[in-house]
């Protein structure tokens, strides 16, 4: 998110270069505000439903992307792992069985760091309004995208003992 004015005293925040790294600070020393700009930490879950891996389109994406069910990881949830299986719920409508780590992935272009974890999932497949489409692949052909979540996926994959290939991503 940027700022343009010091959310503590209003004045125009400038340029300031603070251990090496240049930040957005208030120019009055009696203020002191600096926006730090730090990552929003986001869960991802790679759902294992029935054999396979389930992946889903949101409704404001393109054709022809599909991705791992994600969200922000909330001020109110207890853990990472309660967030993530609540994703899974809101999202596709199932009930996690199990929720495993896979690792942490940096999403620079929208400054936010992935948790992301495996959760085999139960029920029935319920879309919510935030996702027009899902797709079922058999986790021996299931491809990844070569950043962020992407990243979790192969991860996951490769432990699982498969050899993914990374897709050739269209332009935009």
């Amino acid at each position: 998110m940027a700022f343009n004015y010091c959310p503590q005293c209003a004045k125009p925040l400038q340029a300031k270069v603070d251990e090496g790294v240049s930040r957005q600070a208030c120019p009055d020393e009696a203020c002191g505000y600096v926006h730090w700009d730090n990552p929003t930490p986001v869960v991802a879950a790679v759902v294992e439903h029935e054999g396979h891996i389930i992946l889903a389109r949101n409704r404001a994406w393109p054709m022809p992307f599909y991705a791992l069910i994600t969200g922000f990881l909330e001020k109110t949830d207890p853990s990472p792992e309660e967030a993530v299986a609540r994703e899974v719920q809101e999202e596709l409508g199932l009930q996690a069985t199990g929720v495993n780590f896979i690792g942490h992935y940096a999403f620079p272009r929208l400054n936010q760091i992935i948790i992301a974890y495996h959760v085999p999932a139960e029920g029935e497949i319920v879309l919510n309004e935030e996702l027009v489409d899902y797709k079922r692949i058999e986790p021996a052909k299931a491809r990844y995208w070569p950043s962020s979540t992407g990243l979790a996926l192969r991860d996951w994959l490769i432990r699982q003992g498969h050899a993914p290939q990374a897709m050739d991503l269209p332009k935009l």
